[in-house]
């Protein structure tokens, strides 16, 4: 009976070593959004597989299926069945903000992981239900922001809350944004429901306003804010006639305030933030590129950081092959961790009231 419990162990043991080798079978559901390039030309690599891509638009599938040169096996447009035919184990959602719902509605009954693209949800109500659904079946659910995988991102969160060359952190100014959707030429797809306030939620308080939410929430440790005001502007109705394209959010917090300006309108893109504490403060320029300085400073240092220097994924689809595998822990008020950006989702609805009313709003946490 023990050499029995023995054999098993042991194949219970080379199946998991297997299984880690190999790479994560991920689909995709949905590709109208802009960044759906970055799997379906992404090049074969160890941490993830293709294995099957779902569109509801036969059009703009069998376009990209074209200009990727994927298999027609492979395309599918309905969800469900694509989930039943290819079995993933992961799938990443590039449709629009409203139908991520929908795809963790497919996904966690067949305990298929998911990863969106930003942000988690257009409502609150919607990122709810999508954390009951990973909770009730155990999967991951995570959301990928592009300044999740700066150097210049984790160096500033080292210096603010892992050393004390900030004096903590009591204000800090998120800037996010381009020229505008419709400026910088996305698809027709994408522009169709990134400019419509169901599909999207909003317009740039939505698209930009949740990067500086989702820092945020990261840099206090995931301390739910008291308040929330904003401001909307419409500078380009005639561009934008149902969404804003220019937002600034105010969230305060017990020891701390955000300002964060979301923008369809800066000269060029920006994502960038400023962190000041009691002794210092750290600007952090673009993916590697800061600036420090501490109060007895006579001049500012100018650094710049590589994911040599300190550890980050660089690459979304790496991340989440790692988090399936088990390699790594997702800790809840990580940037891509769904307690995060249940967060973020709060915040962002909160400021579209406040935009919408002229009135703070204040959070009941």
């Amino acid at each position: 009976m023990k050499t029995v419990r023995y054999l098993f162990c042991w194949i219970c043991l080379l199946a998991s070593a297997y299984l880690n080798a190999q790479p994560v079978r991920v689909a995709v559901a949905g590709i109208s959004h802009g960044h759906s390039g970055w799997i379906l030309g992404r090049k074969p690599q160890s941490d993830i597989t293709l294995v099957g891509v779902y569109e509801p638009n036969k059009q703009l599938l069998q376009q990209s299926a074209k200009k990727f040169g994927l298999d027609n096996n492979m395309l599918f447009n309905d969800l469900g069945k694509m989930l039943d035919a290819v079995k993933p184990e992961a799938v990443v959602a590039f449709g629009s903000i409203y139908d991520h719902l929908a795809v963790v509605q497919a996904c966690a009954p067949r305990g298929i992981h998911v990863m969106v693209e930003k942000p988690l949800a257009v409502s609150v109500e919607h990122a709810l239900q999508m954390d009951s659904l990973a909770r009730k079946y155990n999967i991951h659910l995570l959301t990928n922001y592009e300044t999740s995988w700066y150097p210049a991102t984790a160096k500033a969160y080292q210096l603010v809350n892992d050393s004390n060359y900030t004096g903590g952190l009591k204000k800090a100014v998120f800037h996010h944004g381009h020229e505008g959707p419709k400026e910088i030429g996305v698809s027709r797809e994408f522009l169709d429901w990134l400019t419509d306030p169901i599909q999207n939620g909003g317009g740039a308080i939505i698209d930009f306003g949740c990067y500086g939410a989702n820092l945020m929430t990261w840099l206090m440790k995931g301390q739910q804010p008291l308040s929330v005001t904003a401001v909307t502007r419409q500078f380009k109705p005639d561009v934008y006639p149902k969404v804003d394209d220019e937002a600034t959010i105010i969230v305060t917090y017990p020891t701390a305030q955000a300002i964060i300006q979301a923008s369809w309108n800066w000269p060029f893109g920006r994502k960038d933030m400023e962190l000041y504490g009691n002794t210092g403060y750290v600007i952090t320029a673009n993916n590697s590129d800061i600036r420090i300085k501490q109060k007895n400073d006579k001049v500012e240092q100018s650094r710049k950081y590589t994911a040599k220097d300190i550890p980050v994924y660089e690459n979304p689809f790496t991340y989440l092959s790692d988090v399936v595998r088990k390699k790594i822990t997702v800790t809840d008020d990580g940037l891509y961790a769904l307690p995060n950006n249940v967060t973020v989702v709060r915040i962002l609805e909160a400021a579209r009231t406040s935009a919408q009313t002229g009135k703070t709003v204040f959070l009941n946490n």
